[in-house]
């Protein structure tokens, strides 16, 4: 008899303390948002691979424009290095926006996305995170820019307030842009097709600007293409930080020009997001 009733003690005691302890609570958005981010952070430590563009690149294209075409446009490396410092980095950060939608076109691709669409949490949360890793991404591109720059003899007149200033506006920049990318690697088949079309968008915006040369050398009918750049916009409004000069018009541009990109293409990469 006892032997009989020790399962059905057991069972009713597993079922009263599953009944009687209280529910772990959803997590808010903040921390869901965290918890993805640091996901991306873990696929970084796992694969540190990933750095490649973000440490070497800034390097190389540095190292490339100050010492092929310094002497060549500005008759000397230094004086070259003070004009195009600030572009490069402009440049450099841009360019590494759009592995925020390749990433997540991975995870679409992988089957992950569709794991993450059935937790309880905040939906954004994943997009969120993602895009505040970026974030640390383009902090650690600029200090590595920065740092190399002081290294080779560039010597910031705005000082270290105006470097802050200068990087926060490229960083602005940066996150608005990143949306772009988010809802195209929500819409594009596959990484490379992703790929192609960001290169497609962002070699016209980066070369054809005022990163390496001053607009007033170009074609006349090119320099108002390139005065109404965004990315030319972007340039002025660092180089005017950094060089103790604020362009606060430019600054303005760049600020709005933001705001409208995450205005419209947040709520965009949301809809395909639950749509999808």
């Amino acid at each position: 008899m006892n032997k009989k009733q020790a399962p059905l003690s057991q069972q009713e005691a597993l079922r009263t303390a599953v009944s009687t302890s209280e529910r772990p609570k959803n997590a808010g958005p903040v921390s869901a948002s965290l918890t993805f981010g640091g996901r991306m952070l873990l696929k970084i430590k796992y694969v540190p691979e990933q750095l490649f563009d973000i440490t070497a690149f800034p390097i190389i294209f540095l190292l490339m424009f100050t010492y092929l075409f310094g002497g060549a446009i500005a008759g000397s490396t230094e004086a070259y290095l003070q004009f195009v410092l600030p572009g490069v980095l402009v440049l450099t950060v841009v360019m590494i926006t759009m592995y925020t939608g390749i990433e997540l076109n991975n995870d679409i691709t992988k089957g992950v996305f569709d794991r993450f669409r059935t937790l309880p949490v905040w939906r954004p949360s994943v997009l969120v995170g993602a895009l505040l890793v970026d974030l640390v991404r383009y902090s650690i591109a600029s200090a590595i820019m920065i740092t190399l720059g002081f290294i080779l003899g560039f010597r910031p007149e705005g000082g270290v307030v105006g470097v802050l200033l200068g990087v926060a506006v490229l960083l602005v920049f940066a996150f608005s842009l990143s949306w772009i990318w988010t809802t195209l690697g929500i819409v594009m088949r596959s990484e490379k097709s992703l790929m192609g079309v960001s290169m497609m968008v962002l070699f016209p915006l980066t070369f054809i600007s005022n990163v390496f040369v001053d607009p007033e050398t170009m074609p006349t009918w090119l320099q108002p293409l390139v005065e109404i750049n965004p990315v030319s916009l972007l340039v002025v409004a660092v180089r005017g930080f950094m060089g103790g000069e604020a362009a606060l018009a430019e600054v303005g541009w760049v600020l709005l020009v933001s705001f409208l990109l995450v205005l419209i293409f947040a709520p965009l990469t949301m809809y395909l997001y639950y749509k999808k």
